[in-house]
């Protein structure tokens, strides 16, 4: 579904401030693959998702999706190929529209727009029972401002957005990160309920090891623009906190420098 190959980056080359991001980075997915990815920071997590979406070019190397090569496209032609969560709930809404209007635009991706005004009645009843999945009442608030949401109930529908159009591949950038404990165990759950329902494959990087060993099929480590780990299925399982900092110090040499990951619960 996802074939990364030899692809490196670099910014702002040859000036003081340059950072090679991304090391002759090799990553093969298989439909349906729910990937973790954890390390510390500056390791290329958010870059890697970022190549892939478009957002910046590559310097070298080949990036195909399903089977389509998307090394050299532009980020709006991969859009309607991808899902996308970001750290920020503000991000993946429109906050002056309302959330059926959020959702129309959502349900609309890669479609043929027309002059037709507003959202279709049919379009209303699907987005009731969309929301109602979320269990957060905005089933009954759809033509409410988004902007006067919670930052939990903005990420949770921006969840339900990236996976309204069933994407080629779900990137989730340590989308929990910015939301409270309770809130952001809810999205977990959502997460893991919509990616297994619509059999999706993603990626989600997030900064709790405990969630990365919890969630999905397969873990990768990264470190210094590289992957230094890659475990999944019965041996993921059997992982513990304790043996991923292990793996990190013999791969890396070093120590894993990121509080925030080792404190998490």
């Amino acid at each position: 579904m996802l074939k990364i190959s030899h692809v490196s980056k670099t910014f702002n080359p040859g000036t003081v401030t340059e950072k090679q991001a991304l090391r002759d980075l090799n990553l093969h997915l298989e439909p349906e693959d729910f990937v973790t990815i954890i390390g510390g920071n500056g390791a290329g997590k958010s870059t890697m998702l970022n190549m892939i979406a478009g957002v910046y070019p590559i310097d070298c190397g080949t990036i195909y999706l399903d089977g389509v090569n998307i090394s050299r496209q532009p980020e709006y032609r991969r859009a309607s190929l991808l899902g996308r969560v970001f750290q920020d709930p503000m991000m993946g809404t429109a906050a002056g529209m309302q959330i059926e209007e959020n959702m129309a635009l959502a349900h609309r991706r890669g479609r043929r727009r027309g002059l037709k005004w507003g959202v279709t009645k049919q379009e209303k009843e699907i987005f009731h029972e969309e929301l109602k999945r979320l269990g957060l009442g905005l089933e009954e608030r759809m033509t409410a401002k988004v902007g006067l949401l919670s930052g939990g109930q903005r990420q949770a529908l921006t969840l339900l957005m990236a996976t309204l159009q069933k994407p080629k591949l779900l990137l989730l950038d340590e989308h929990t990160a910015a939301l409270d404990p309770r809130t952001a165990k809810k999205v977990l759950s959502l997460t893991e309920e919509m990616v297994t329902e619509a059999r999706l494959t993603a990626l989600m990087v997030t900064h709790n090891m405990k969630d990365a060993l919890r969630l999905g099929n397969r873990l990768i480590m990264m470190h210094d623009g590289q992957i230094i780990y890659d475990v999944r299925g019965e041996e993921k399982k059997k992982l513990k906190v304790e043996d991923l900092l292990k793996k990190f110090e013999d791969a890396s040499g070093g120590e894993f420098a990121n509080d925030r990951m080792m404190l998490s619960d």
